[in-house]
């Protein structure tokens, strides 16, 4: 996307940033609280300390994966919201894999592992794209519903079958051990998620920039009609792009087991399929973007803590104003619309 396109697309973002910021400052204020001393503190709380920003890219790592299951599969026009429960199910077939790779040496085994939450989610989010392809059954909803079913896979399975009868605070699965754990980037407190999340990031901008493959994306997702009458594969397309989405919200999953937790729990679903959702059409299906974009959505999240500390805000108020954010991104898009077609352009 470039030059008067691509300025119009990031206009829409950016005015859609400023409007969810006006209307949060609007609710702070109904509170008592200067709205300027709170975008102080969202700045400060996501970027201002090299703690803070440590919390920030840890937060943003797995957003980046899941917005691409959501980004990928829009290039080629399906509207995916499967990341939350690919990236569950990206957990718990790490998992899986952990317990009987044990024996195996260590980088070899947290690679299979990887490999294991990407095919699992990858698989898990197919599922929308083969029901799509072959029963004409909308993606969106077909994505939404897997997500509860993973969740609800995942509560059965930490709960009987593989539970690790060890954790009393809540149940989990058994534990990979310390010897699959990857721990963090050196002289750093953020995980090695964040090098996965932007590989990714830019190997999929490569993907659907310079190569035939992403061409057939893009003109399958511009215009069908076109697509079949040049013979292109749309079928194996909306298969390849709801895959690949997938295995990146699993790898998401994968990367949150052997970096962050350890096993799975309920712990892996705090929210950010969601997450990557907004941070997919905040930027544009753009791969390069979402990087920049699931910092600044890493930020806001990190920035939860010390509203709450510094101005007695509920930690949830950071997604309310994600929550307005994605309300005033689809208002914008709309309204865009409007205008283009009422022009005539």
């Amino acid at each position: 996307m470039r030059g008067a396109a691509w300025a119009e697309t990031a206009a829409i973002s950016a005015a859609a940033l400023l409007a969810a910021l006006g209307v949060f400052g609007g609710f702070v204020a109904l509170r008592g609280l200067n709205p300027l001393d709170v975008y102080a503190a969202l700045v400060a709380g996501g970027f201002g300390s090299w703690f803070s920003l440590e919390e920030t890219l840890t937060q943003a790592a797995p957003i980046m994966l899941t917005a691409l299951c959501t980004a990928l599969p829009a290039r080629a026009g399906l509207l995916v919201i499967g990341g939350e429960g690919a990236l569950v199910v990206g957990g718990v077939a790490t998992v899986l894999a952990g317990v009987n790779l044990g024996g195996l040496p260590p980088p070899l085994a947290v690679a299979l592992m990887c490999l294991a939450g990407a095919l699992g989610g990858g698989l898990w989010v197919g599922v929308a794209g083969a029901l799509r392809h072959w029963r004409g059954v909308n993606e969106t909803i077909a994505t939404l519903l897997l997500n509860y079913i993973a969740i609800a896979v995942m509560n059965h399975l930490v709960a009987g079958p593989i539970r690790d009868f060890g954790q009393v605070l809540k149940p989990a699965s058994w534990a990979i051990g310390e010897r699959l754990m990857i721990g963090t980037i050196p002289a750093t407190g953020i995980h090695w998620g964040l090098v996965f999340g932007v590989v990714a990031c830019v190997v999929t901008w490569v993907l659907m920039r310079h190569t035939i493959v992403g061409f057939a994306v893009d003109v399958v997702g511009g215009n069908v009609r076109a697509a079949q009458m040049v013979g292109l594969p749309i079928g194996a397309i909306v298969l390849a792009t709801t895959v690949l989405g997938g295995a990146a919200a699993g790898l998401a999953g994968a990367i949150e087991v052997v970096a962050v937790h350890g096993f799975a729990s309920s712990s892996l679903v705090v929210g950010y399929g969601y997450a990557g959702i907004l941070v997919a059409f905040l930027a544009r299906q753009n791969p390069l973007a979402v990087i920049a974009v699931a910092v600044l959505l890493g930020g806001i999240t990190a920035s939860g803590g010390l509203l709450q500390r510094r101005f007695g805000l509920p930690d949830a108020a950071t997604l309310v104003l994600e929550g307005l954010l994605f309300i005033a991104l689809l208002a914008a898009n709309t309204l865009y619309g409007r205008f283009r077609r009422s022009s005539g352009d």
